[in-house]
């Protein structure tokens, strides 16, 4: 009889740790990144908290450095349902929901606070909210960084310094119209084609946050690194509506919450970056030129703000430099 009891206690026990298991929904999260960059720590958090907030009933599949694709590719899979998650910066994201274009101007943020009072306050949220009717849901604002130049030709002070070199940039016609006022010969890639670009010399150079720089390893394939500044790269926690969809709303809380926390670890990291990166390029062997002449690249982009404020609204594009 006990032999009995026992056997089926057993039985119970591993029918409820079968279907305990049975109820583990892993989600495939990409990023172009390293597992150790801001991407990666931001993610890594977001992904902790899910699993805590779900009592493991969903967890993450890491897939960094590009390993599902470029940064488009990636929310086009997302949004088909063939990706579940993607964190990307808002690069390509303006070809796919129009309305966020407008934080890609160059020289639009004075400085991290003022570009995260945006992000997180409402002009930052209203932009969330145009995402669902494209088929993609905006879990939150995590952060890419701001953006400076690098070349392997020589220090970029002023625009004219910049004057012809043939620069990767992102799939954004906002960046490139702005780059284009600089002399530069803006040369869209995917970000996966990038260092071997550099390393062959197919492109003159690139611009980038510093914690990508960093991750990259950029120093082994490009000598000069200008702190120019010239554009904030904000990013995004993407998600399928596949997925999204079949969420309860209690754990749809869950994963909101949980990708403003991965947001927050995210920024921490670019902060961090910025403040030790830079010594870390230089010992890497990169010439930093760290004086750049902002007033003659804001000057420069004088003709490209004419063409933005018809595009996105002069009114609109005061709204967010009126930001404190």
């Amino acid at each position: 009889m006990k032999l009995h009891r026992l056997a089926a206690g057993l039985s119970l026990g591993l029918g409820l740790a079968c279907a305990a298991h049975a109820q583990t929904t892993t989600l495939k999260i990409g990023y172009a990144t390293t597992k150790e960059s801001h991407y990666g720590v931001g993610s890594t958090v977001f992904c902790d908290e899910i699993e805590k907030g779900t009592q493991g009933r969903y967890k993450c599949q890491h897939f960094p450095n590009s390993a599902l694709g470029g940064e488009r590719e990636q929310i086009e899979a997302v949004q088909l349902g063939t990706q579940d998650l993607v964190n990307t910066s808002t690069g390509p994201v303006g070809n796919f929901v129009p309305e966020v274009k407008i934080v890609d101007i160059p020289f639009l943020f004075r400085d991290y606070d003022h570009a995260r009072k945006v992000m997180d306050g409402p002009i930052g949220q209203d932009i969330l909210s145009k995402f669902p009717s494209k088929g993609i849901i905006a879990l939150a604002w995590t952060e890419n960084g701001f953006r400076h130049m690098t070349n392997s030709k020589r220090d970029i002070v002023k625009p004219a310094d910049a004057a012809g070199l043939k620069m990767r940039t992102m799939e954004n016609k906002v960046h490139m119209d702005g780059y284009r006022t600089f002399g530069i010969l803006p040369t869209p890639m995917a970000f996966p084609e990038l260092f071997g670009a550099l390393q062959q010399g197919t492109v003159d150079g690139q611009e980038n946050p510093i914690p990508v720089i960093l991750s990259s390893k950029f120093a082994q394939v490009q000598k000069h690194l200008s702190l120019t500044g010239h554009v904030y790269s904000p990013a995004l926690l993407l998600m399928s509506p596949r997925v999204w969809n079949k969420l309860s709303d209690a754990d749809k809380k869950v994963f909101v919450d949980a990708a403003r926390k991965g947001g927050e670890a995210q920024r921490k990291k670019v902060n961090e970056d910025e403040n030790n990166g830079i010594a870390q390029l230089e010992k890497d062997g990169m010439k930093v030129t760290r004086t750049v002449d902002g007033a003659a690249f804001r000057e420069a982009l004088k003709p490209a703000y004419a063409s933005y404020a018809k595009e996105f609204g002069a009114d609109n594009i005061k709204k967010i430099t009126d930001v404190k």
